[in-house]
C-alpha cells in the first residue's frame, strides 16, 4: 500500500487481544439455520478459505443490483399501465441470489472454524461487506413499487432506515464487547427473497395494489421501520445499558459511548441538505446513483467502526470522504448560485459532479478495504483467500477455537 497505512500499531495490537463473543436468541437461527449450515458446510471442501464463501456471498448481491439497474435504473419500470416492464426471471435471480448471500454469510465462520483459520480478519471482512450490501439490498424492492408508489425522497428515509439497523448493531458491540444478533436479520433475508420470488409468480405488479389508498410500499415501509423499532432499537438500548450497569461493557464515558453516532449523524444530515435542497432537484433524477454513493460513505463509516470495536481503540467521530461530499452539497445547493457566479449549475453538471463523486468515494472505500485488509493479514503473516499452513498456525496463536453455540448464547469467531 505504498506510504498510506489504515492501521495503527494500537489497532494492530488491538487486534491480537480480540476474541468475537455474540449472543443469537433468534428461534429461526438457532433452531433452523445454524443446523442446516452446520450439515451444509460439511460438504464445503477443508481447502477452501472461509473468506471464499463471505466474498462469493457479497458478490452475489453485487449481482443483483448491477441486474435489476440495467432493467429499471430510474426506478420507473414498475409505473408502466402495462405492468412492470423487468423481465420476470430477474426476480428469480435476484431471490436465489440473496438466499446464496444469506447462507454463504452464515457458513463462512463454520468453515472457519473447520479448517482452523478463524480470527479477526474473518470477521472484519465478513461484516464490512455486509455494510456495503446493506446498501444495495433495500435498493432492489424499490424497482417492485416504482416511483408512483414509492417517490425518491420515501426511499431515500427507507434506505437510511436499513443504515441505522445494521449501524445500531455494532455501536452495541462498540460499547458492550458482544454482538448481540438481531432477530430481524435472518427474518429479513427471507422476506426479500420470498418478495422477489412472489414477484416471479404472480407477477410484480401484485405490489401495485392498494386498499383504501393505503399501498404495499405503505405496508412495506411501516414493516420496515417497525421490525426496528420493535425487534431491534429497545433492546439495543437495554442492552448497552445493562452492560453499564452491571460493568461489563466497555464503560466509556458518556461522549465516548456517543462518539459513533458523530460520523453517522454527520452523514445523515449532509445528505438531507442535498436531497432536500437540490438547485436541480437531483434526487429525482439520479435516485439510484445517490445511494450508492451514500450507501458507499456509510459502508466506509461502518467499516472504521468495525475495526475500532475490534481492536478496542477510539472511533473516528467525522469520516474523510464526507469533506467532498460536504463541498460538493455546497456548491449544488448554494441559494445565491446565479447571483454569486453569474450562471446557474446546471442540471448536466451537476448529475457530473454527482458521478463524479460516486467514482472517486467508491475508489476511496475499495482502497480503503484494500488497504486494512492487506496490512492485517502481513501482520499476522496468512492470505486473504486462501488457507496455508501458516494461516493455521497463526490464527491458532491469536485465538482458541470456540465450541459450537448453544441456543441461548451462540458464541463463535468468523
Amino acid at each position: 500500500m505504498g506510504c498510506m497505512r489504515y492501521l495503527s500499531e494500537a489497532h494492530l495490537r488491538g487486534f491480537e487481544r480480540y476474541k468475537y463473543s455474540s449472543i443469537d436468541t433468534s428461534f429461526l437461527s438457532v433452531y433452523v439455520m445454524h443446523p442446516f449450515w452446520n450439515y451444509c458446510v460439511k460438504f464445503v471442501p477443508k481447502w477452501l478459505a472461509p473468506n471464499v464463501l463471505t466474498f462469493v456471498g457479497f458478490l452475489m448481491t453485487v449481482v443483483n443490483f448491477i441486474l435489476i439497474a440495467y432493467y429499471d435504473w430510474g426506478f420507473e419500470a414498475a409505473n408502466s399501465e402495462t405492468g412492470n416492464t423487468v423481465p420476470a426471471w430477474v426476480w428469480t435471480v435476484a431471490a436465489i441470489n440473496i438466499l446464496i448471500y444469506y447462507n454463504l454469510d452464515g457458513m463462512d465462520g463454520k468453515q472457519a472454524r473447520r479448517t482452523g483459520t478463524s480470527g479477526p480478519l474473518g470477521e472484519l471482512f465478513d461484516h464490512g461487506l455486509d455494510s456495503y450490501s446493506a446498501a444495495l439490498i433495500p435498493i432492489y424492492l424499490f424497482s417492485l413499487f416504482g416511483t408512483h408508489d414509492l417517490p425518491p425522497i420515501r426511499m431515500f428515509f427507507r434506505v437510511w432506515n436499513v443504515f441505522l439497523n445494521f449501524y445500531l448493531t455494532h455501536v452495541e458491540k462498540y460499547n458492550t464487547g458482544v454482538m448481540f444478533l438481531p432477530w430481524g436479520y435472518d427474518f429479513t433475508m427471507w422476506g426479500v427473497s420470498g418478495m422477489l420470488f412472489v414477484a416471479t409468480v404472480f407477477g410484480p405488479e401484485m405490489y401495485r395494489f392498494s386498499i383504501y389508498g393505503f399501498t404495499v410500499a405503505n405496508m412495506f415501509e411501516f414493516v420496515l421501520i417497525g421490525s426496528g423499532m420493535v425487534s431491534s432499537h429497545p433492546i439495543i438500548a437495554r442492552n448497552i445499558y445493562l452492560s453499564y450497569k452491571n460493568k461489563t461493557g466497555k464503560m466509556r464515558p458518556m461522549w465516548e459511548m456517543l462518539r459513533p453516532f458523530f460520523a453517522f449523524v454527520w452523514l445523515f444530515v449532509i445528505t438531507v441538505v442535498w436531497s432536500f435542497f437540490s438547485r436541480n432537484d437531483v434526487i429525482n433524477k439520479e435516485p439510484r446513483i445517490l445511494w450508492i454513493l451514500y450507501g458507499t460513505i456509510f459502508s466506509n463509516i461502518a467499516c472504521r467502526l468495525i475495526v475500532a470495536q475490534m481492536s478496542d481503540t477510539r472511533c473516528d467521530a467525522f469520516n474523510v470522504l464526507m469533506w467532498p461530499l460536504a463541498a460538493t452539497v455546497g456548491v449544488c445547493c448554494f441559494p445565491y448560485y446565479q447571483q454569486v457566479f453569474d450562471t446557474d449549475l446546471t442540471s448536466d453538471t451537476e448529475r457530473w459532479i454527482l458521478y463524479g463523486l460516486t467514482i472517486f468515494s467508491t475508489l476511496a472505500h475499495w482502497h480503503y478495504g484494500y488497504g486494512v485488509v492487506s496490512e492485517m493479514c502481513d501482520h499476522f503473516h496468512i492470505r486473504c483467500f486462501k488457507i496455508t499452513k501458516q494461516t493455521v498456525a497463526a490464527e491458532e496463536e491469536l485465538q482458541d477455537v470456540v465450541e459450537d453455540a448453544k441456543p441461548t448464547e451462540n458464541v463463535e469467531e468468523v
